[in-house]
C-alpha cells in the first residue's frame, strides 16, 4: 500500500522515521522489561514491585527521547543528512515515548504464564496497526500520517497495558523499592547492553546507506531488507516461552533437559523457516515485483542476500543465555567484537562498497555472531557427539525442502514469464485497468500461487513419509479441521492398541 500511494523519495522517508523509532524502542529500554521474565518466574511477594520498577525505567527512557527530539529535532536531519526527519522529530519522539512503555504488554503477559492471553494482545495490536496505518496511507497519503498512527497505536496499548496490570498485580504502583530496583537494573542492564550491541550489529548497515546514498536509494535498500510478515515473531515468540521454562530447569541443573527441549524447538521452527527461505530464494524476484512494483527490481539481489537470516534464526540463544548470568558477560563481549569488526569493514570501506556489497558486510556479520554464540552455549550445556541424533528432524527438513525446492524451480523457470502475462492480462480484462502496480500485483500472485502449489504439496508428502510430522501434531491438525468441514470427512484414527 505504502509504494503504491507514496513517492520513491516519501517512501525512503517513511523508511528512515520508522527504522529511528524502532531502534529507539529496543535500545532505549535497556532490556529491562526482559527481566519479567526472570522476576515473575522467581518471585511471590516482589512481583508486583518488579513489574512498577519496569514501567518507572520504560517512562523515563521514552521520555527521556521525546524530550530530546522536542527540543533538538535537528538532530536526526543533520546526522543522517535527511533535512525531512528534522519536521517530523517531535511526532517521532512521541511515538518513541507511547511505544516503548507500551510495549511491556506481551513481554508480561508471557511473563506471567499467560500465553493465551499473550496471543490475543499480539493478534490485536497487529490487527489495530494495520487498520490505523492502513487508513493513513489511503486517507492522507503522507508520512506524518503514518506517524500519527502510530502515535495512536501506542496510547491504546498503553491504555490496555495499565489495565492488564492493574487486574494481575493490585497495588502494583504501591510498592516501589529503590533497593530492588537497582537489584533489577544489575541483572537487566548488562542483557540491555548486548541488546543494543545487537541492534547496532542487525541495523547499522541501514544507516550507512542513508549516509551515502539518497533517500530513493533507500527505499529500495530497505526493500531488500523486507523482513516478512510473522517470521520474526514466530522466533520471538518460541524464545519468550523457552525463557521461564529454561530458568527453572537451569535451576534444577537439568541440562540435558535444557538441550532436548532447545532442539525441539528448533525442529517446529526449521519446519517453517527451511521450506521458505528455499522457495523464496527461487521466487525472489516475482516476490519482490508482486507486493512492491517493478520501481523497485534493484531490491531483489540485496533480498536474497538478506534471506540467509532466515535458517540460522532457527538456532535460539536468548532463552538460554538469560538463563546463565556468567553467560551475560560473555555474550556482551562477543557481540562487541562482531560489532566492532563490521563497523571497520563498513567504515574504511564505505566508498567501495555497493548496496549489495554493505548488506553482504551485515549478513556475514550476523552469521559469524551466531557461530560464536552457539559454541558458547555448546561449551556451556556440555553438548557432545551423543546429541547429534537429536537433530535428525533438522537434517530431514533440510533436505526435504531442497527436493521440494527442486521441482519448484523446474516449474518456476519455465512458465514464469507466461503465468505473469495470462495474470497481467486477467486484470486489464477484469479490473478495467492498465495500471502498472495492480497488474504487477495480479501477474506476479498467479506465478507465486501456481509455485506453492507446486512446492506445497511436495514439501508435507515428502515430510509426512519420513516421519517429520508426528502422529501427535497431525491428529491436533484433525481435531481442528473436523469443526470446520462437513461431518464425516475426517476419520479419526483408531488406537494401535486395539
Amino acid at each position: 500500500m505504502i509504494v503504491r500511494s507514496l513517492t520513491q523519495e516519501q517512501v525512503g522517508h517513511y523508511r528512515e522515521a520508522f527504522l529511528v523509532i524502532t531502534n529507539a524502542m529496543i535500545i532505549l529500554p535497556l532490556g529491562f522489561s526482559m527481566s519479567a521474565y526472570y522476576y515473575l518466574a522467581r518471585e511471590t511477594e516482589r512481583r508486583g514491585a518488579a513489574v512498577f520498577n519496569i514501567l518507572i525505567f520504560n517512562f523515563l527512557a521514552g521520555g527521556l527521547a521525546a524530550l530530546t527530539l522536542y527540543l533538538f529535532p535537528w538532530l536526526l536531519g543533520s546526522f543522517l543528512r535527511t533535512p525531512a526527519l528534522t519536521e517530523l522529530g517531535p511526532m517521532m519522539g512521541l511515538v518513541i515515548w507511547v511505544s516503548i512503555f507500551s510495549a511491556f504488554l506481551e513481554i508480561v503477559a508471557i511473563a506471567n504464564s499467560e500465553a493465551r492471553s499473550a496471543t490475543i494482545f499480539i493478534i490485536f495490536a497487529a490487527l489495530s496497526k494495520t487498520l490505523l496505518m492502513g487508513s493513513a496511507v489511503l486517507f492522507f497519503g503522507s508520512v506524518e500520517a503514518i506517524i500519527l498512527a502510530a502515535l495512536i497505536q501506542g496510547v491504546i496499548q498503553s491504555a490496555i497495558l495499565l489495565n492488564y496490570l492493574r487486574s494481575r498485580f493490585p497495588g502494583f504502583w504501591t510498592s516501589f523499592d529503590p533497593a530492588f530496583f537497582l537489584e533489577q537494573s544489575r541483572y537487566a542492564i548488562p542483557f540491555g547492553l548486548t541488546a543494543i550491541l545487537f541492534i547496532a550489529q542487525t541495523d547499522i548497515h541501514n544507516y550507512f546507506v542513508v549516509y551515502k546514498f539518497s533517500s530513493q536509494d533507500f527505499a529500495i535498500y530497505a526493500y531488500g531488507c523486507f523482513q516478512l510478515p510473522l517470521i520474526s515473531m514466530l522466533a520471538e515468540s518460541v524464545a519468550s516461552v523457552l525463557i521461564p521454562h529454561m530458568n527453572t530447569l537451569q535451576k534444577s541443573g537439568d541440562h540435558d533437559e535444557m538441550i532436548r527441549l532447545t532442539v525441539r524447538a528448533m525442529e517446529k521452527l526449521s519446519f517453517v523457516y527451511f521450506p521458505l527461505y528455499v522457495f523464496l530464494m527461487i521466487t525472489a524476484g516475482t516476490f519482490i515485483t508482486t507486493l512492491f512494483t517493478h520501481q523497485y527490481d534493484a531490491s531483489t539481489t540485496i533480498f536474497m542476500i538478506n534471506l540467509t537470516a532466515i535458517p540460522i534464526s532457527i538456532f535460539l540463544t536468548d532463552p538460554l543465555v538469560r538463563s546463565f548470568k556468567e553467560l551475560g558477560r560473555l555474550f556482551l563481549v562477543r557481540r562487541a567484537f562482531v560489532l566492532t569488526a563490521m563497523l571497520a569493514v563498513l567504515y574504511f570501506g564505505l566508498d567501495h562498497l555497493s548496496m549489495v556489497g554493505i548488506i553482504s558486510v551485515a549478513v556475514g556479520a550476523i552469521l559469524l555472531e551466531k557461530i560464536i554464540g552457539e559454541a558458547m552455549i555448546i561449551r556451556k550445556l556440555g553438548v557432545g557427539l551423543g546429541h547429534l541424533p537429536l537433530l535428525k528432524n533438522i537434517g530431514k527438513t533440510a533436505v526435504i525442502s531442497l527436493v521440494a525446492g527442486l521441482f519448484t524451480y523446474l516449474v518456476y523457470s519455465n512458465v514464469h514469464v507466461y503465468l505473469e502475462k495470462v495474470g497481467e492480462h486477467f486484470a486489464a480484462e477484469a479490473f478495467h485497468t492498465q495500471q502498472m502496480s495492480t497488474l504487477n500485483f495480479v501477474g506476479g500472485s498467479l506465478v507465486l500461487f501456481i509455485s506453492a502449489l507446486v512446492f506445497v504439496p511436495i514439501y508435507l508428502l515428502a515430510a509426512n513419509l519420513w516421519g517429520v510430522i508426528e502422529e501427535s501434531e497431525k491428529e491436533f491438525l484433525r481435531k481442528h479441521l473436523r469443526k470446520v468441514l462437513p461431518k464425516g470427512w475426517i476419520q479419526p484414527v483408531a488406537d494401535s492398541r486395539g
